[in-house]
C-alpha cells in the first residue's frame, strides 16, 4: 500500500459523515493495544462521542482532521492537528490521535499522514509542533525517522487499554516555512 493512499482534510460536515469509519479505526487501535486515551473494551458510544467532539473542534477552527483512504476509498488512518492555543503561542500546534488500522500498518500510511499534517501546519503558519506517544511504541521510531526530536519521557504517565501503566514520550519538530512537500486534497 505504500504510496497507495490518498490523504485529505475533512470539513466539519465531512467528519460527521465519516464518524462510522473513524469509530471503527479508533476501536481497532484500542483493541490492538494503542494507548490513545481510551480503555478496552471501548464502547462504541464513547468512540462516537469522541469523533463528534472532534467535528465540533473542526467547525470552531480549533483543529484540522485528516484521513488516509486506500485505493478502494476505505478510511485506513487519521491524524489531527490541534491549532487552538493562547495568543502567546500562535506559531504552535499539537499533532494528535495518529491512528492507523492494524491491517494497514507498515505500508506507509502513518508516514503519509505525518507528512501531510506537517504540510497543513506549514500552511497555517505553524513552526513548532508537539506530540506525545506511548514509550516503546512503533510510533516512536516513525517520529524519529521523520526528523522529530525526542524531548523526554514521563514514566507511568498513562495506562494502556488493558490497564497497564505506561510511559509517555514527548517529541517536537520545528518546521521551515518552505514549500509544501506532500500533496493532499482539501
Amino acid at each position: 500500500m505504500s504510496g497507495a493512499v490518498r490523504v485529505r482534510r475533512l470539513s466539519a460536515a465531512e467528519v460527521e459523515a465519516y464518524v462510522e469509519p473513524l469509530v471503527d479505526i479508533l476501536i481497532d487501535c484500542v483493541e490492538g493495544g494503542a494507548a490513545v486515551s481510551f480503555m478496552s473494551p471501548l464502547a462504541r458510544h464513547k468512540a462516537i462521542a469522541f469523533w463528534q467532539r472532534a467535528a465540533d473542534g473542526v467547525a470552531r477552527g480549533e483543529r484540522v482532521l485528516l484521513i488516509a483512504e486506500d485505493l478502494d476509498g476505505r478510511v485506513v488512518g487519521t491524524v489531527q492537528l490541534i491549532t487552538a492555543f493562547p495568543e502567546n503561542q500562535p506559531h504552535r500546534a499539537d499533532v494528535s490521535k495518529m491512528l492507523v488500522r492494524r491491517d494497514a500498518r507498515r505500508q506507509g500510511v502513518a508516514a503519509s499522514l505525518l507528512a501531510a499534517v506537517e504540510d497543513v501546519a506549514r500552511e497555517a503558519a505553524k513552526s513548532v509542533l508537539v506530540l506525545d506517544t506511548a514509550t516503546g511504541s512503533d510510533a516512536e521510531r516513525l517520529y524519529e525517522r521523520a526528523g522529530w526530536q525526542r524531548v523526554g519521557e514521563v514514566p507511568d504517565c498513562g495506562y494502556t487499554p488493558d490497564g497497564q501503566l505506561c510511559g509517555t514520550t514527548f517529541f517536537h519538530k520545528r518546521l521551515s516555512s518552505g514549500e509544501v512537500q506532500t500533496e493532499f486534497t482539501q
